[in-house]
């Protein structure tokens, strides 16, 4: 078997599909890339038996056929080729020789028939959905997904569907973040659990622009299909906590501050903050904002004022500065909305301006003060 392709297109496509590899894997013949060649057009799959990603690429071929190549290899040699038609030559055990303008490389493959199945697509529900829409739906939750195998529904985002929307939610019992989109219609309402693995490959992979996904699902797989690249993975066997009784529904007092001007307030503040807290208490008054960290084992202090708007009784409240930083990330607005009651209850984070068919809320738990 025979074929030819141009070594940084080859990379450029295989460069979307490598990361699903693990370094340390259990199966040797998980550390490989499975070519198929079928008339002039290379399928290339790699998977971890939960994750499978494939890419399509058209090559110049005469013969169809398949076999494994070891990725790691694979890659480092492509890394360091210049842009050029690499031959590719595939022998009856397997063994490869790859043919550059001035080398030979040889590299000895796997039987492609030990390399695992994918899943089908039978009896799934589907939908589409804009590239950039699901890129933003993955960009606004993902960072607030929690790390506690323990409590697995929480190391993924949820996703909830009906006719009228989509909303992606996540959560890691300190902090909450929900994202709806009312431009995605959905056939029937329906919920699942994406681990966040899957989700953090298609970030990478997927193009930030208004090409059309196909989106399917059922009890057991997410497969998401953009032309050249497709994905399918294993959803969450778990039920997601009820998200909805955790949002208090009316916190009266607001608080509305420049995003920027904040966020840099709380990475300054936040450097004298006790490391194992981050805590920042943030005092309200009137017009003014006060940020105040200490770390009393080392003595560290940082205080800082800053203008807001306040409509509320004067209060000081305190949270891990991390989590507030990465949650004034998540958004694009200029200025963002606190909205609070009292020291220990929930703070809720809203963008002033909100994009079109877009809604987003932000709810973080507040630290015990004078930790």
């Amino acid at each position: 078997m025979k074929f030819i392709v141009s070594a940084s297109a080859l990379l450029k496509q295989l460069q979307q599909i490598n990361g699903v590899i693990n370094a340390n894997t259990v199966l040797p013949i998980l550390e490989d890339f499975l070519f198929e060649i079928e008339k002039n057009r290379l399928t290339v799959v790699a998977t971890d038996l939960e994750t499978v990603m494939k890419i399509h690429m058209d090559i110049e071929a005469k013969d169809s056929g398949k076999v494994c190549i070891p990725a790691k290899i694979l890659m480092d040699s492509l890394k360091n080729l210049p842009e050029q038609p690499l031959t590719f030559n595939i022998d009856k055990n397997f063994g490869i020789e790859i043919t550059s303008d001035n080398g030979k490389y040889k590299v000895m493959g796997e039987n492609p028939d030990n390399f695992p199945k994918e899943p089908s697509a039978d009896t799934t529900t589907g939908f589409t959905m804009t590239s950039s829409a699901l890129l933003t739906a993955i960009n606004k939750t993902l960072f607030a997904v929690s790390n506690d195998d323990l409590r697995p529904a929480m190391t993924g985002v949820f996703f909830e569907l009906d006719k009228k929307g989509l909303t992606t939610v996540a959560t890691d019992a300190h902090r909450l973040v929900k994202y709806k989109r009312t431009d995605v219609s959905c056939p029937k309402a329906d919920s699942f659990i994406v681990p966040r693995k899957p989700l953090n490959l298609l970030k990478s992979a997927l193009p930030d622009n208004e090409d059309e996904l196909k989106i399917s699902y059922n009890s057991n797989h997410l497969f998401v299909d953009h032309g050249s690249t497709q994905m399918v993975c294993r959803l969450i066997d778990a039920r997601f906590p009820d998200y909805k009784v955790v949002i208090p529904n009316d916190n009266p007092y607001k608080m509305n501050v420049a995003r920027t001007d904040f966020q840099s307030a709380l990475r300054r503040v936040s450097i004298f903050s006790n490391k194992s807290t981050n805590q920042v208490a943030l005092n309200i008054s009137g017009s003014e904002l006060q940020l105040t960290a200490q770390d009393v084992d080392f003595s560290f202090e940082g205080n800082e004022r800053m203008k807001c708007q306040y409509d509320g009784e004067d209060m000081q409240i305190a949270f891990n500065a991390r989590f507030l930083i990465e949650m004034l990330s998540a958004t694009d607005s200029e200025e963002v909305r606190m909205e609070l009651s009292t020291p220990t209850k929930a703070g809720i984070i809203k963008p002033q301006e909100q994009g079109e068919n877009e809604d987003l809320l932000m709810l973080v738990m507040p630290l015990m003060l004078n930790q």
